[in-house]
């Protein structure tokens, strides 16, 4: 399966035709440049403003069925809530990928969360898919990653494995303004651990799944 990095720009009429057509041909695209760089610079003051200690050991499973376990991650997270310009703007543009997506591929995508990922001195999260087949929970994830001049012995790549056969297909590093889309079903990953601070905002398109009065996803 072969790469297709995208060198779409911020100055580029629809980013979301690139978008769609990668996810639809190879199931992941690598942006460069997903958003203009004065968004990206807003979001990366964003996060550097806030108090380290909002950020909690990030947890495996779903809903009830959620534990932290070091061994598999060793991140942080903080859940979306502000309502700062910033974080109004990548809501809106998520939201507009939604519907450019459903419109495109009819993937019936319903909502998104998303929560900014910290990974502090030598965290990780080893080799998972973010949904299993057939649950349908979460269907496709975006990475925007806000770390400027990231350099290559600096660990924190994202290791994008095949669906086919398990090698290893990408290896990313989280340079500023970059972002990954892939489809969540599909594609083991990891993050390598770091050796400085790392930051992105990690989210992920789900259906609705409610069923005999089960809301899915839950309020």
């Amino acid at each position: 399966m072969n790469s297709l990095t995208s060198t779409t720009g911020p100055g580029d009429s629809d980013i979301f035709d690139t978008i769609a057509a990668a996810i639809d041909t190879q199931g992941y695209i690598i942006l460069p440049y997903a958003l203009p760089m004065w968004h990206t610079d807003a979001l990366y003051h964003h996060v550097r403003a806030l108090d380290q200690d909002a950020f909690q050991p990030a947890r495996i499973g779903r809903e009830r069925g959620e534990i932290a376990n070091p061994f598999v991650r060793s991140d942080s997270i903080l859940w979306l809530g502000s309502n700062a310009a910033a974080i109004v703007a990548y809501l809106a543009w998520s939201e507009q990928l939604r519907l450019a997506v459903n419109r495109r591929l009819f993937l019936g995508l319903f909502d998104y969360e998303c929560h900014f990922a910290f990974y502090r001195r030598g965290a990780f999260y080893k080799k998972h898919l973010d949904a299993f087949k057939g649950e349908r929970n979460r269907v496709l994830t975006t990475v925007f990653y806000l770390n400027p001049n990231w350099q290559p012995q600096e660990g924190g790549q994202l290791l994008l494995y095949s669906p086919l056969d398990g090698s290893l297909m990408e290896t990313v590093l989280p340079q500023y303004g970059q972002m990954v889309i892939f489809l969540s079903e599909s594609f083991p990953h990891e993050v390598n651990a770091t050796q400085r601070e790392r930051f992105s905002l990690t989210g992920w398109y789900r259906v609705n799944n409610s069923l005999q009065g089960r809301i899915d996803p839950p309020a």
